[in-house]
């Protein structure tokens, strides 16, 4: 079989994924990223003969079958187009489109190309989260009616390493991310489970700015967010939140019963049946752990618990077979939950105030947001956000945590 040649756009997050690649036996053939540190790094790394680049021009002319985007957060999706345009298959990294209006510019040109296009999002490919969609497809809960997701990431102030390799200069975008936008970690694993679409969004921000970080210009620890769903069924997930401890949690409720990974229990499941309801071969309570893929299927250098390379093999599946991924993961679920994110802000900002999820393949829907580029990002010299990031839109870092996180990123 013809080795696929993979280009990667973000040395960093970037060239964690391409490990899962050269494992399914790619060759990483570019790389491109703005800080020639990151490409000194990283060179070696390349299949024999690989380029690094600091010009994305020069990148996207390399000759590749894929790029993997993973730049900053909010700015894939006019990178997804010009790799598109270039018959280039996509793997992005998180939300697809950082603004409404990219989402629809983002949606027409895949409509043009013949390229596949793949949300990157890992999280439902956790074996906590295989078993549960394993379970919801055999029926024995019933109907889903309600669903919950949180990704739960708080981080210490003083964290010197987390500063430096993942927020290291003040106007990072992590410094101006709302609580409703990274939310793929939350969102995509009950979507993937029930199969189910969001099409209205409401949201209320956690304004907690003791227990934010030094740097930031959002003073909300979290988002809760609530979705109605194409199916009648409700979700109420979050984003990135900095509550409760460390740890990613899910449930999922039907008409006869439920199932949940417990918090804190290293990806133990609780599956319940109401009394009457119990399937056979089941128990009305049963407490156990996933049965762990092979490990032929499961590569131990594998990232956040296999969960990376099993979505780098999918990808590969869908270029080999010809055909887009399946729902949460095309390019319709990314800018469903990218609109979750974008518009569930909007609420927050609006006290709550619900929001139709616009249905990208009708164009009249298309029409309502084609010039909707409202963003809560600045651009690199601080300047040219239009909205605020913050439920509070006056919050700000105050002069002495800016100089304690500036200690910090300076510190050998």
């Amino acid at each position: 079989m013809k080795k696929l040649r993979i280009g990667v756009f973000g040395a960093g997050r970037g060239m964690d994924l391409a490990g899962n690649f050269m494992l399914l036996n790619c060759d990483i053939v570019a790389l491109c990223d703005s800080r020639r540190h990151m490409l000194d790094q990283w060179k070696d790394h390349l299949s024999e003969g690989g380029q690094v680049y600091e010009d994305f021009d020069a990148f996207i002319q390399h000759d590749m079958d894929a790029v993997i985007l993973a730049n900053n957060f909010h700015e894939h999706a006019s990178y997804a187009i010009r790799c598109m345009e270039k018959g280039l298959h996509v793997f992005s990294e998180c939300i697809s489109n950082g603004t409404m209006g990219e989402g629809v510019a983002l949606i027409r040109a895949f409509e043009k190309s013949h390229a596949i296009y793949m949300l990157a999002e890992n999280y439902p490919q956790m074996l906590f989260n295989l078993e549960m969609q394993q379970v919801c497809k055999g029926g024995t809960l019933g109907k889903i009616l309600f669903a919950e997701g949180e990704y739960n990431h708080p981080t210490a102030k003083d964290d010197t390493w987390f500063l430096k390799t993942y927020s290291y200069h003040e106007n990072h975008w992590r410094y101006h991310l709302p609580a409703t936008y990274y939310i793929t970690h939350s969102l995509g694993p009950v979507m993937r489970a029930t199969g189910a679409t969001p099409v209205k969004v409401s949201a209320h921000a956690i304004y907690a700015p003791d227990a934010v970080s030094l740097a930031t210009h959002n003073g909300d620890n979290s988002a809760i967010i609530t979705t109605q769903n194409d199916d009648g069924s409700v979700f109420r997930v979050v984003g990135c939140s900095g509550f409760g401890a460390h740890g990613n949690s899910y449930r999922l409720c039907g008409t006869k019963g439920q199932i949940e990974n417990l918090r804190g229990m290293n990806g133990k499941i609780m599956l319940r049946y109401n009394e009457w309801q119990i399937p056979e071969g089941r128990e009305e309570i049963n407490l156990y752990d996933p049965v762990p893929l092979p490990k032929e299927e499961m590569p131990p250098t594998a990232g956040h618990g296999g969960s990376d390379y099993l979505t780098a093999k999918m990808f590969l599946q869908c270029i080999r077979e010809g055909r887009q991924p399946d729902h949460p993961f095309d390019i319709h679920s990314a800018v469903a939950m990218s609109s979750v994110a974008i518009l569930g802000h909007r609420s927050v900002l609006e006290g709550g105030k619900p929001y139709d999820i616009p249905n990208f393949h009708r164009e009249a829907d298309r029409r309502l947001y084609e010039n909707d580029f409202l963003s809560p990002f600045p651009s690199p010299d601080g300047t040219g956000a239009t909205l605020p990031c913050c439920s509070h839109p006056d919050y700000r870092p105050t002069k002495e945590n800016l100089e304690i996180f500036h200690r910090l990123i300076s510190e050998e």
